[in-house]
């Protein structure tokens, strides 16, 4: 007679995403604040291209010029990709397999976790969404959206538009989204709301 064997359980993997000025990092700070791991991909991102980051040497060969002392000089290296399709796809193809490998040793180091959350901006448009089990969007109206962004330092009017026209619209990631967590609601709703999800998705 075979042996049954017991179901692996794993964690719970929700994608956490929305557009610039929304509240993701308050929302992943929420999170944090519950117990639940979080792995944040553009921190991942600064630590590999930071000081004494791993990927200089690969960024430097491919764009020579654009690291030193202090890590990627990120307006160099902007300059060298924007408009440049091939070279985004190089940058990216440095880039993203070493986000990757952090992300797995997050996933490992975590793995009796009932639920994890993996914080990234761009979900949708990085088509991300095939390696989470669900995905919650935050939002706010757009008048929100607007006042936080450009309250920010150097931020313009110009940037704002340039840099909404890059990603998918609001509605259309609200849309796509299993889950939504509205930040234009006061701080105590908003950390309510985080809660119930939390509470919903380890108790399923």
């Amino acid at each position: 007679m075979s042996k049954i064997e017991p179901p692996v359980l794993r964690p719970v993997i929700l994608g956490l995403t929305g557009s610039i000025g929304m509240g993701k990092s308050a929302v992943a700070a929420m999170f944090r604040d519950l117990g639940v791991p979080v792995f944040d991909a553009d921190a991942a991102v600064h630590e590999l291209q930071g000081r004494g980051g791993a990927l200089l040497p690969a960024i430097e060969a491919a764009f020579p010029g654009t690291t030193g002392p202090q890590g990627v000089d990120r307006p160099k290296l902007g300059a060298a990709v924007f408009g440049n399709p091939e070279a985004l796809k190089r940058l990216e193809g440095i880039v993203h397999p070493a986000v990757g490998a952090m992300r797995g040793a997050f996933v490992a180091e975590n793995a009796e976790a009932p639920l994890i959350v993996f914080d990234i901006p761009l979900l949708y448009e990085r088509g991300g969404v095939g390696m989470v089990d669900a995905v919650v969007v935050v939002s706010a109206p757009a008048p929100a959206q607007r006042e936080r962004v450009l309250a920010r330092p150097g931020m313009t009017e110009e940037k704002f538009a340039q840099i909404l026209a890059l990603q998918v619209p609001d509605a259309e990631k609200v849309r796509r989204a299993d889950y939504v967590i509205d930040t234009g609601a006061t701080l105590a709703e908003t950390r309510q709301a985080v809660t119930n999800l939390v509470r919903k998705l380890t108790r399923e």
